[in-house]
């Protein structure tokens, strides 16, 4: 079985930026040394977002994701009835953070995918936050800009209280995020689809 130390290290590959949110994020991913133990079961993927995964284009971190049976749910980022409706189409986990596999209150780094032909509306939060696409499509939209198309290895940079949302056409996708500064949810705030 893949242990969290192997598929940390291969996550560090994948942060290969220069900015400094990157750098900080390969380092802590490089020196965390944490042997908890992987769930043995969990809720499977959907079969669009494993089909996104197994592309040729896919980076080579999804075929080390699909080997562990994470426990994959919505996010739970807000308690508000808009955004648990909105997430139903979401697969999401958190590796380390306060509700991490790995216990962190400096940042959220977890994995996070999304169905086909879906939205997940705006929203800001107080901590700086970088999705790096890792399998299938997605239409990502940061402050006043129109949607942009990113592809596996591009990437969604939104500094702390930009607005930022994104959606799917016709593929699902899987990212990797971090989140670094004020990791809470407290003030989280999400305004749906405009």
């Amino acid at each position: 079985m893949i242990s969290l130390n192997i598929l940390f290290k291969e996550l560090a590959k994948v942060f290969d930026g220069k900015s400094k949110l990157e750098i900080l994020t390969k380092d802590i991913l490089k020196t965390t040394n944490d042997d908890t133990n992987l769930p043995s079961n969990g809720n499977q993927l959907s079969e669009s977002i494993v089909e996104a995964m197994t592309q040729k284009d896919a980076l080579p971190i999804c075929e080390t994701i699909l080997k562990i049976p994470f426990n994959w749910n919505p996010p739970t980022s807000s308690a508000d009835p808009l955004y648990i409706k909105h997430s139903i189409a979401k697969a999401h986990v958190e590796l380390i953070g306060p509700e991490g596999l790995v216990k962190s209150n400096n940042i959220r780094l977890g994995l996070y995918g999304m169905l086909p032909n879906t939205e997940y509306g705006i929203r800001t939060h107080p901590a700086d936050e970088i999705y790096i696409m890792l399998a299938g499509k997605a239409f990502w939209k940061v402050g006043e800009k129109s949607y942009l198309l990113h592809k596996p290895g591009e990437r969604s940079f939104h500094p702390s209280m930009i607005e930022h949302a994104n959606r799917t056409g016709s593929e699902a996708f899987m990212s990797v995020y971090v989140w670094h500064g004020d990791v809470s949810t407290e003030n989280y705030i999400y305004d749906g689809i405009k």
